[in-house]
């Protein structure tokens, strides 16, 4: 018989668990290693989740071969991993077709960078479950000391840290499935393996990344099937420690492992409060599937605990998932959740949520009237202020989550049976929601905000309220004594002595020891409430005063001792919006139509996004204890999000202004008549219109109201995007303004080919119109919304010709400008792109081309004299240089420049026939020396050569065709600039001059100076000097050339096999013979000239003295036959000679080298 025990056996007491190792006290400290390396592994999860989110904007739409244009230009070039089965096939498919080994070419050019991105982002999940399998391994084979999986368990930190490693493992993953498909990813794994160096190196595991990336077959679209074992085997591809995972899965299960149930102490809360682990707990599921499908009570235990009241959850950054859904082919999971999807249980939750609506608004509305919110009240109602808020939060929450769209598939008949039923017993009304949100973000930032700054001003008041108690006890002490007259009050000692040693006792009250000091305090009160009562002190009211007003000093003591951190602690979690962040979209038009009803509502949208902002603590938390460098980009990526959301919203200001100031436009041009100078007094009524003055000034105010609306907003921390509410509001006009100029322009610029006469200039005048109408309203409003309306308007109209420009030219580049590459495209101010109606693909294009289509050298003749186009059939004018003008008016300078632009690229294009002469230099014979018999050695020349000249006769006159537009438009701009601002034409001039003659000098003595090849001065100016006219575009180099031997000799044969199709006319040049056969004098010269300018200036000698030695050979054979006239073939030469000499402003003399002078002075009396 046992004594200790009534005469049982002996019972050990329990031993007590022995204390964690040194190591484990601070999981997190930085000296310990098993800590710090798996807080590295989740903070490189959270960032590699925020990149693949980021690069999910920035698929090439290319890689998703939805266009048939696309699937028939890209098809040979872009493979799925089928090409893995047989590469050798797929490559000598390529190499058998060179146009495909050029389109391939290309292709890599363009996108290696940003698949290099996409497959850094890929290996990265890959190296995160293979770096998290080598960490549990060394945890496994004791390579941390002292260290195991369950001892990092059982520490409070170490089991944050691997709960959240399986589960953004598994997150990332589903982010992949859900925002790049299957196809996809592999054509860019693909295209990547083909065009890197990945292939050729041992090292590369780029095998690994494709087994796990390959496509599961699930896709995002609704009504798309679910693969069979989605997506667990999936989450299987790399195997992860049963162990590990099972464990993993048990302490979500049964642990509050976040401690969030203390910030939540209602029962009913409690879903809410564990919220997050829920989430964690969903995804984990997965790597161990055989809990839902078999394993029912843990099923059970698990919906009891986590979805007693909900089935739609936000796994990630906003990502819903609806269980009902979700866990459909889990036998174990569907049946644990049939209870909680009862309709009975649906309509209990939806109704107690309903009720909490219709109590809470009211209330919350109370707590925000103004002058409501004082310190005194939040001091005394601390409590009752937070379950108000986690109240409204939690209501929020449930009512947002179910009954999201995005959270049931529409297809599916039993979500819309529960969906249907949400909504019905919720009464719910997304406007009477959004309304709640609002103030209680309203509500939740006041009262951070008073909080903050009382926990701030804690210990000065708590100092001074101690101070005033003391003295008051001092004074009381001082009127005991009798010394003090007029007080009437006898000498009392021994209260003095007592007065005395309470004030001593207020004074000794420590602030740091809070708890000891409010024990205190409550002590002294009740001492000098027991003081007053016993000595009968209530007969002298000013001793009574001091006693009442030392004991409200204590109690405001007691109150300030109790303003605590916790408490602000407690308000983050419950406010917490990060299940939001995707479906706050479908509020987007409550948010803009309120706005647009009341604009001071910008106010307290500011608020909710700020409510929103707090959404980014999640990812931010562990990349910043982990010290990481991936902490600005991450927090860049989600608060750039929030902030483009936050444009997105106010976006309705700029367009409502936009659509008053339309009204305005329309009024003041048609309906409001122009007041003359001089009025007679009986017709003042007339030109009063009172009527549509009145609509002006209220379309006037109501911008103005607008503006105010937003400037209220105040500046704004979003993250870590410091946003300016008058930055905001130009950000958003610019945006409107660029969003309409560019519609209009490409609305208005579409040519009908098949019209009789061209459309070019009505057009030119319409947009003309459309293009001042814009420009007056911004001048009008710009001072109503304090804006510089003028630059504004000159930097987006040229950003927008600059990007279309850019865009037109990107079909002669074979590497190509993207859009996130280009200069002048911007996230914030996006320039929209239109789908090309023709060949062209942008409004510039189609302008360009319609001018060129209009002038073209085979339909029509340019006589220089007059600067206009003529028709060579109907001798009808078709244009003139008027029309540079119009384009002026319609475009601006950029308009101009920008054309200027695009004919540099189609002449550079149309020089790539220099290639041809490599065919022709077999049928072309070198021709020297003085020729005998010359128009017969000519004749066969021209005659053997014919039929190859029609292509390159094309290419020349386009190239001389465009110059004459280039010297057109310079002649504009020239113009312009001079007229417009000629000290910057003065300045530009006399710059561009001292640079030239400074450029010489340094040829011809190296020591002095010339711009370093770093300094951009020379490529600056260039581009002053193209916007203002003052270069000759005929000086431009368009190409780098080759030598091509018998050049020179090829193009003088090409030239005198055009001559005999010219003709000479005293008042129009050299113009063409027959409309049959139409060759034009200026474009031939031009084009010749162009062309020549590519090449080496001895080719231009060369060539020179071919045709000074036709000119000769001629001349002289008419002598010798005693032929008096000049032969026809000589006058064109000569007139082609002085017309060369002329364009290129070379000396007569450079003519005269070649051809005597006496030849020239006859040729001029015969004409």
């Amino acid at each position: 018989m046992c004594p200790t025990n009534g005469g049982g056996c002996l019972v050990h007491p329990p031993l007590p668990l022995p204390p964690p190792p040194d190591a484990m006290v601070d999981f997190l400290a930085e000296n310990n290693l098993c800590g710090q390396a798996v807080l590295g592994i989740v903070s490189r999860g959270n960032a590699i989740i925020a990149e693949l989110l980021r690069l999910s904007d920035f698929i090439p739409a290319v890689f998703r071969l939805k266009d048939k244009s696309d699937q028939q230009k890209y098809g040979d070039i872009i493979c799925d991993f089928s090409y893995f089965k047989g590469p050798e096939y797929y490559e000598a498919k390529l190499e058998a077709k060179p146009e495909l080994q050029d389109l391939d070419e290309e292709f890599r050019e363009n996108n290696i960078e940003i698949l290099s991105r996409f497959y850094l982002a890929f290996e990265s999940v890959h190296k995160y479950i293979v770096d998290l399998n080598r960490y549990l391994d060394d945890l496994h084979e004791g390579v941390y000391i002292q260290q195991t999986l369950e001892t990092v368990l059982l520490n409070e930190d170490g089991k944050q840290l691997l709960c959240e490693a399986l589960y953004l493992y598994g997150v990332m993953l589903l982010v992949i499935d859900q925002k790049i498909e299957g196809e996809v990813r592999e054509r860019m794994l693909v295209s990547y393996y083909r065009y890197s160096a990945a292939r050729s190196s041992g090292d590369s595991n780029l095998d690994d990344i494709c087994k796990l990336l390959r496509s599961t077959g699930y896709s995002s679209q609704p009504a798309a099937k679910r693969p069979a074992n989605y997506p667990e085997s999936y989450f299987q591809r790399v195997p992860v420690s049963s162990t590990f995972t099972s464990m993993v899965i048990g302490r979500l299960r049964s642990d509050d492992i976040y401690n969030q149930v203390s910030a939540y102490p209602l029962p009913e809360h409690r879903s809410t409060a564990l919220a997050n682990q829920a989430a964690m707990l969903y995804v984990c599921l997965y790597f161990s599937p055989s809990i839902l499908h078999t394993q029912q009570a843990k099923m059970r235990e698990i919906v009891d605990k986590y979805f007693p009241d909900n089935w739609v959850i936000s796994i990630y950054m906003g990502i819903t998932v609806n269980l009902v859904e979700a866990w459909e082919p889990y036998k174990a999971a569907k049946t644990a959740l049939n209870y909680t999807l009862d309709s009975a249980n649906i309509k209990e939750q939806a109704s107690r949520y309903a009720a909490s609506m219709e109590s809470l608004r009211p209330q919350v509305q109370q707590l925000l009237k103004e002058g409501f919110l004082r310190e005194e009240i939040i001091l005394d109602n601390i409590p009752k202020l937070l379950n108000c808020l986690r109240d409204c939060n939690v209501t929020i929450r449930w009512l947002m989550l179910h009954s999201a769209e995005s959270a049931y598939d529409q297809n599916n008949k039993r979500l819309r049976q529960i969906k249907d039923q949400v909504l019905n017993d919720s009464k719910y009304k997304a406007k009477a929601l959004f309304q709640l949100l609002l103030d209680t973000a309203q509500f939740e930032f006041t009262l951070k905000e008073m909080f903050k700054q009382m926990l701030s001003e804690k210990q000065i008041k708590w100092e001074s309220f101690q101070k005033e108690g003391s003295e008051r006890m001092t004074e009381l002490a001082e009127v005991f004594s009798g010394v003090k007259p007029l007080t009437r009050v006898e000498k009392n000692e021994n209260l003095q002595a007592w007065f005395r040693e309470i004030s001593k006792q207020i004074e000794s009250l420590n602030y740091e020891d809070s708890t000891a000091a409010g024990r205190k305090t409550v002590q002294l009160i009740q001492a000098l409430v027991e003081v007053q009562e016993f000595h009968q002190l209530e007969s002298n009211l000013q001793v009574c005063q001091f006693l009442a007003d030392t004991r409200k000093f204590l109690h405001q003591m007691i109150r300030t001792i109790n303003i605590k951190e916790e408490v602000l602690i407690t308000m983050q979690i419950v406010g917490d919006l990060s299940y939001a962040w995707q479906i706050i979209d479908s509020f987007t038009l409550i948010m803009q139509e309120s706005i647009r009803v009341n604009p001071s509502m910008v106010t307290k949208l500011r608020a909710t996004f700020l409510k929103l902002a707090s959404a980014l603590d999640l990812p931010l938390l562990r990349i910043n204890q982990a010290n990481s460098a991936d902490l600005l980009s991450v927090s860049q990526f989600y608060s750039g999000e929030l902030v483009a959301y936050v444009r997105k919203v106010l976006q309705i200001i700029p367009e409502s202004m936009f659509t008053s100031l339309a009204k305005i436009i329309k009024l003041q041009i048609h309906d409001i008549m122009e007041v003359p100078t001089r009025l007679d007094k009986d017709k003042l009524k007339d030109y009063a219109q009172l009527g549509a003055r009145y609509e002006v000034a209220k379309l006037t105010h109501d911008i103005s109201i607008f503006t105010e609306g937003i400037l209220m907003m105040k500046t704004t921390l979003v993250g870590i995007i410091k946003v300016d509410p008058k930055q905001l509001l130009e950000d958003g006009i610019r945006k409107e303004l660029v969003k309409r100029v560019a519609y209009a322009l490409h609305k208005g610029l579409i040519f009908n080919l098949k019209a009789k006469s061209s459309e070019l200039m009505p057009k030119l005048k319409e947009m003309g119109a459309t293009m001042d109408g814009f420009y007056r309203s911004f001048e009008y409003i710009q001072d109503y919304v304090s804006i510089y309306g003028l630059k504004i308007w000159q930097e987006e109209v040229s950003r927008i010709i600059n990007y279309n420009v850019e865009q037109e030219c990107n079909s002669f580049l074979r590497t190509k400008i993207q859009d996130w590459q280009s200069v002048h495209q911007s996230t914030h101010i996006p320039i929209p792109k239109f789908p090309s109606v023709d060949e062209s693909a942008t409004f510039i294009g189609r302008l360009c081309r319609e001018i060129l289509r209009i002038t073209d050298p085979k339909v029509t003749c340019y006589i220089e004299q007059m600067n206009t186009w003529y028709d060579l059939r109907s001798h009808h004018e078709v244009t003139n240089n008027r029309l540079f003008s119009e384009i002026q008016n319609t475009l601006g300078t950029f308009g101009l420049n920008g054309l200027d632009r695009l004919l540099c690229f189609m002449i550079a294009v149309q020089q790539t026939v220099v290639d041809v002469f490599k065919a022709m230099l077999g049928a072309v014979n070198p021709i020297q020396g003085i020729v005998g018999n010359s128009s017969k050695v000519y004749a066969n020349a021209v005659a053997k050569t014919q039929k190859i000249w029609g292509a390159y006769l094309e290419a020349i006159m386009k190239v001389g065709q465009m110059q004459i537009l280039r010297q057109q438009i310079a002649n504009e701009l020239n113009y312009s600039c001079k007229f417009d601002s000629k000290h910057l034409a003065a300045a530009l001039e006399n710059l561009n001059k001292s640079l030239l003659a400074d450029i010489e000098a340094h040829y011809q003595d190296p020591s002095l100076p010339y711009p370093k090849e770093d300094n951009t001065l020379l490529y600056d100016i260039t581009a002053h000097l193209e916007a203002a006219g003052i270069h000759n575009p005929l000086n431009k180099i368009y190409i780098t050339t080759k030598r091509l031997p018998y050049f020179p000799i090829i193009n003088f044969l090409f030239v005198i096999a055009q001559l005999p199709k010219l003709q000479y006319n005293k008042n129009q040049g050299m113009t063409c013979k027959k409309a049959t056969d139409p060759v034009n004098g200026p474009p031939l010269v031009l084009g010749m000239l162009t062309l020549l300018k590519q090449f080496h200036s001895r080719y231009t000698q060369q060539f020179l003295s071919l045709i000074g030695q036709f000119i000769r050979s001629i001349m002289e054979q008419c002598t010798s036959q005693k032929i008096p006239d000049m032969p026809s073939d000589v006058v064109g030469a000569l007139m082609f000679l002085e017309d060369y000499v002329k364009y290129t402003k070379l000396s007569r003399k450079v003519a005269e080298a070649h051809v005597p002078s006496f030849i020239f002075d006859e040729f001029r009396t015969i004409l």
